[in-house]
């Protein structure tokens, strides 16, 4: 039954899990989203009102809301008037619960057309510092690495293929919706990591810093790190770090000082760190 809702949007009430509309929100996985209009962008999910609100004010998409049906006239009023008359799914907690598999977070989530990715080198263009991801797989680490890089004064994040998508559901709820804010993007299919993507770093003006530990490792608190204009800090997959041919191509090799014998931190907590000292001239 479909009625119009006294804050816009056309308010379903769910009576059928097995409804076509609600498969984005549960028959699907996140790379079939990410595919669903190929050729052309595809759907990602995006879950808590105020992570939905980032992503609207960033000009993106909505195609449909799923919801608790109490917070229509609640928290999620203003969301569903800036969406204007798209589809509004709804129904009590255990039901959605059961639909999506996991509890809503805030009770809604909202299905929402991809952008065109810009191209690396525009992503580069007017930034200082930037921190390159490479293979980067764990969503929850990459959302992490997205609120400490908008948070610490890092202007654009790259990401090799490898990576978890940025937009996936959990990394953007982790990031609280810094992926909306801080501009990112993924070497393009046929520019190859490292080569063809360090190229295109040097081009743009950049010096590179490899996040490893080797003999040569300089510390993150080096003067000659920060002194440098332009400056892009690269950091590896989880476990395993990055790749040997990556680190023999930058500039400098770069590790954070640990004391109690400890040799590493989660690519997520090192980052922190790193945007943190790199950054602190801006937040100063």
């Amino acid at each position: 039954m479909t009625n119009k809702g006294q804050c816009m949007g056309n308010i379903v009430k769910i009576e059928n899990l097995q409804t076509p509309e609600l498969d984005i929100y549960a028959r699907l996985s996140e790379g079939q989203l990410l595919h669903y209009y190929e050729p052309d962008t595809g759907i990602f999910i995006c879950e808590s009102p105020k992570v939905i609100k980032l992503a609207l004010d960033a000009g993106y998409e909505p195609l449909s809301i799923l919801m608790e049906e109490k917070d229509i006239t609640g928290q999620a009023e203003e969301i569903i008037e800036q969406c204007g008359d798209i589809p509004v799914y709804t129904g009590e907690f255990e039901l959605l619960k059961n639909l999506t598999g996991f509890p809503l977070t805030r009770g809604m989530l909202c299905a929402m057309r991809r952008k065109e990715l810009p191209a690396a080198e525009e992503v580069c263009r007017n930034a200082r510092r930037i921190a390159v991801l490479e293979n980067v797989m764990n969503p929850t680490n990459v959302g992490a690495i997205f609120r400490s890089a908008a948070a610490l004064n890092i202007d654009a994040v790259l990401l090799t293929s490898g990576c978890s998508n940025p937009l996936y559901r959990r990394a953007a709820r982790v990031s609280m919706g810094t992926v909306f804010q801080i501009p990112w993007t993924f070497f393009d299919k046929k520019q190859s990591w490292p080569d063809q993507g360090m190229e295109i770093l040097k081009k743009e003006g950049f010096k590179t810093a490899a996040m490893a530990l080797s003999d040569h490792s300089i510390r993150i608190d080096d003067p000659e790190l920060a002194a440098e204009e332009k400056l892009a800090l690269i950091l590896g997959t989880e476990g395993d770090g990055l790749a040997a041919g990556t680190i023999a191509e930058c500039d400098y090799t770069v590790k954070i000082p640990m004391a109690h014998g400890v040799d590493s931190l989660n690519v997520a907590a090192a980052s922190a760190v790193a945007f943190w000292e790199l950054g602190k001239n801006k937040i100063l």
